[in-house]
Parts: structure tokens; C-alpha cells; sequence
């Protein structure tokens, strides 16, 4: 059963911050080294000093009781035991408050793509951890070990759970979204601010105390099974690792112990606003074919169209009916191509993996399967290593990094649908790197869930 509980959230105080854009960032695994220097200028208190801060160009925080870990020497390095610093003198000096009373959160995220303006609505709960064999909670992406285990060194140092995952549950009636928009009918927001990257995404949060209605939402919550994470996987197994830890310390911990969850936003798989985008595929650094060779070679599995621009090629991608038509541009000597199957059923067949049907009709598995593997031939480790390879949310960025010879060629996808994540997630199956893009991401510094060993929900 998917159990979610109220928490007593550790959050800016808005008597000092009022406006949060100079406090809130993206999540941690999307802040570059640039977009990271961006934070730290808004504010010497910016959340992003807790989860991706750095030890060069500036002094170590001395704690409140007057001790500092000025060098890297110690069991977690200087990087996790500057974070805890400025965690604990961010407590002291009332930068940080905690909630009075335990909460859920509904947060709103408002954002348009293309022409057309959306509204995601979700919740901030703590969420009880379940192993994936347990079909609670499942993944849907692979994870690697260094980020586990630098996630895993900063929720050791903080005891805290400083960003919230993205899940996804399944109410196709929405039935949690109209008891958190009776909660919140006709109040002000207790936070409503834009961060500067994804600038064009209104985010909004209200703070739900009321009993009843969280007695109603986990009454709906409770028989749920097969959550996805949506994002973040590495985030997700940390925590179940440090339970593992704490509970092999300290066998007597009760059910309701914070460190048994994890804080998530949770998000309804039917809510009207769940935007999945596309990551294209550009290859780069190499030197087997020529464009024109990849689309002479891919002729012998799809029909190849023209496409005037890069507009009509996505327009033409994301229209075809299976989702198995792809764009290609290789520079301006071949132009925008579209290629679309020519049968549909040896596409099976040309992925050739032990992976199930749906895993297979996936545009990425295609993409990569047949397209990047057996018609260009690119190597699989420059595929691993990302050293031919770049991915792109933003299909012009690609384009420019071609006519500037900065890559080689781009294949161009459709998204993947929240059916196809459903079944391949229900399968117990991993999808490709990069499958899915949901947008906008949950920003990082609205609430954090404290789970130190003395914490109970």
C-alpha cells in the first residue's frame, strides 16, 4: 500500500524572503557549474549551496556552537560538512523555520509549451519507502553509483531530505486533486515564485494542515500500488540505502520513523497538466559515416520525406500514429528529412534485446536499437561515456551545434506517452537513458523533511 504522510517541513522564512527567486533553484542533477555560479550570485543563502555546493572562493561557515571542518580530511569530505554548516546556521539565524503543525503541501505549477498554457497540480508528502520488488513504488530509468553516492554522503551529513522526488500515482478520477483544490479554494498562496531557469513556470504552494482532508488523501492513497518515479531515481535508492544503514544500527525503529520515507511530489498520471517532451539525439565526434551515408543506410528500414524546416520535421515526427517516425538533419546538404517505417512489424524484430513488446516499440529503443546502433554504427561506449553523444530538450540547439560543426548529425523523437512509462514500469523493465523529459521539474528549497534518528511522522 502506498502510504503517505504529513510532516513538520523545514522551510525560508518568509518574513526574509518574501520573494523566493533569489533562494530557489532547479534540482540538484540539473544545476551546471554556470547555473550553480548563477545561484550563489542571487543570494549567499541560495539552496543550492546546500545540495551542490563547492569548496573553492569561499570561507568555510563557522557552526552556531562555534566549530567548522575547514578541509576535505573527514569520512564525508569538506563538501557535506560545509552543507550541514550552513544548515544549521541557516536554523539558528531564522533563514529556516519549521512548520508548526505537520502538512502536506499542494504545489501548483503553471507553464505553457508551445501555444498552449497548462496547469500541473501535485503534493508534498512524506512517502513511505518500499523496495521496488515490492510493486509499490517502481523506477522506470537506471541509475548510476557515483551520484548515489554522493547523494547518499549529503542525506549522512544533513540527516535531511533537502529536495523532493517526482512520483506519479494512478487516479484516473483525480480524486486527491479535488480535495487539494477544496483545501485551497479561495486562499493566497503561502509561496508563489519563478525561478530563473525554467523562468517561465509559475510555481506555487499552499500549506494543508486541516485533518480531515489528509485523512481523505491518504484514505485514497492508501490501496495504491505501482507509483513511477517520474524524477529522481538516484535520490530514491540513497534513501532506501540509508534506511538500510540506520535499521542495521538500530533495529528497534518504528514504522512512522522519518528516515522510513522519503519527501516527494506526488502527481496524479491522469492530471490534465503532466507534460512528457522529447530528448533528441546528437551525435558528435564522429567519423564512420557522413550524414548522407546514415540516411542512404537507413533507407533500407524507412521512407525518407523532406521537411522545409525544422518545424515542419517535428510537426511531421510528433503526428505520425505510432510514435516511429523520426527526423533527421545532417546539415544543409541533406536538409530536414523525416523517416517513417517501412514496416512496422520488423521493427520488433531489428531490437533485437530479451525486453518486452512495449519496451521495444519505444521511439528511444528504436532510436537507439536501430537508427544510432545498426544503421550509423555508433559505438557503444561513446554512447556510455557521452563522448559522442548529446542530448536535447531544445531540438535548435542541435541544429546550431550541427551547421556549426560542433556535431554531426540529430535524430529528432516524439515523446514518450504515460501509457508506454505505465507498461514498461509494470514489466519491471528499465527504458533507455534519457527517456523521458517530464516538464517543468520541481524546484529545489520549497520544503525539506528532516530525518534524523529522533523524527517521527
Amino acid at each position: 500500500m502506498a502510504t503517505i504522510r504529513p510532516f513538520r517541513g523545514i522551510r525560508y522564512n518568509p518574513q526574509q524572503f518574501p520573494d523566493m527567486r533569489a533562494v530557489v533553484s532547479q534540482p540538484y542533477d540539473r544545476i551546471s557549474s554556470e547555473l550553480r555560479q548563477q545561484y550563489f550570485s542571487l543570494s549567499p543563502h541560495n539552496i543550492a549551496r546546500i545540495i551542490l555546493g563547492h569548496l573553492e572562493d569561499e570561507h568555510f561557515p563557522t557552526r552556531p556552537d562555534g566549530s567548522h571542518q575547514a578541509n576535505g580530511t573527514s569520512t564525508n569530505g569538506g563538501v557535506y560538512h560545509k552543507a550541514r554548516s550552513y544548515y544549521e546556521n541557516w536554523l539558528h539565524d531564522s533563514i529556516f523555520l519549521r512548520e508548526e503543525k505537520p502538512a502536506i503541501y499542494a504545489y501548483e505549477q503553471t507553464f505553457a509549451v508551445g501555444e498552449q498554457t497548462y496547469t500541473r497540480l501535485g503534493m508534498i508528502a512524506a512517502v513511505e519507502l518500499h523496495e521496488f520488488d515490492e510493486g509499490v513504488i517502481l523506477p522506470h530509468e537506471r541509475t548510476h553509483s557515483g551520484p548515489k553516492e554522493d547523494r547518499l554522503k549529503l542525506l549522512q551529513s544533513l540527516e535531511v531530505n533537502t529536495e523532493q522526488i517526482f512520483l506519479l500515482y494512478p487516479d484516473p478520477e483525480n480524486r486527491v486533486n479535488a480535495l487539494l483544490r477544496q483545501a485551497i479554494a479561495g486562499r493566497e498562496p503561502d509561496i508563489d515564485v519563478v525561478e530563473i531557469f525554467e523562468s517561465a513556470v509559475r510555481q506555487r504552494v499552499w500549506i494543508v494542515t486541516d485533518a480531515p482532508t489528509i485523512k481523505a488523501i491518504q484514505a485514497v492513497m492508501a490501496p495504491l500500488r505501482q507509483l513511477i518515479i517520474a524524477d529522481g531515481h538516484h535520490r530514491y535508492e540513497t534513501a532506501l540505502n540509508y534506511r538500510r544503514q540506520q535499521r542495521e544500527r538500530y533495529p528497534d525503529l518504528p514504522d512512522n520513523a522519518a528516515l522510513n520515507h522519503i519527501s516527494a511530489t506526488l502527481v496524479s498520471m491522469d492530471d490534465p497538466g503532466l507534460v512528457v517532451l522529447p530528448t533528441h539525439r546528437e551525435i558528435r565526434n564522429f567519423e564512420r559515416y557522413t550524414p548522407a551515408e546514415v540516411l542512404a543506410r537507413a533507407a533500407e528500414y524507412f521512407d525518407l520525406q523532406p521537411a522545409a524546416d525544422l518545424e515542419g520535421c517535428l510537426q511531421a515526427v510528433n503526428a505520425h500514429p505510432t510514435g516511429h517516425a523520426f527526423g533527421f538533419y545532417g546539415g544543409p546538404a541533406t536538409g530536414f528529412q523525416v523517416l517513417t517505417p517501412k514496416d512496422e512489424a520488423a521493427l520488433a524484430t531489428l531490437v533485437n534485446t530479451e525486453h518486452s513488446a512495449d519496451w521495444k516499440s519505444l521511439a528511444v529503443s528504436i532510436a537507439h536499437r536501430v537508427l544510432i546502433d545498426r544503421v550509423a554504427e555508433v559505438p557503444a561506449q561513446g554512447i556510455e561515456d557521452k563522448s559522442m553523444i548529446r542530448y536535447h530538450r531544445d531540438a535548435r540547439q542541435a541544429v546550431e551545434n550541427i551547421n556549426a560543426g560542433r556535431g554531426n548529425f540529430v535524430f529528432l523523437l516524439s515523446p514518450t506517452r504515460m501509457d508506454q512509462i505505465r507498461a514498461v514500469a509494470g514489466h519491471g523493465e528499465k527504458m533507455p537513458q534519457k527517456s523521458t523529459d517530464f516538464y517543468p521539474k520541481m524546484i529545489s528549497g520549497l520544503t525539506m523533511l528532516p530525518v534524523g534518528l529522533s523524527e517521527c511522522l
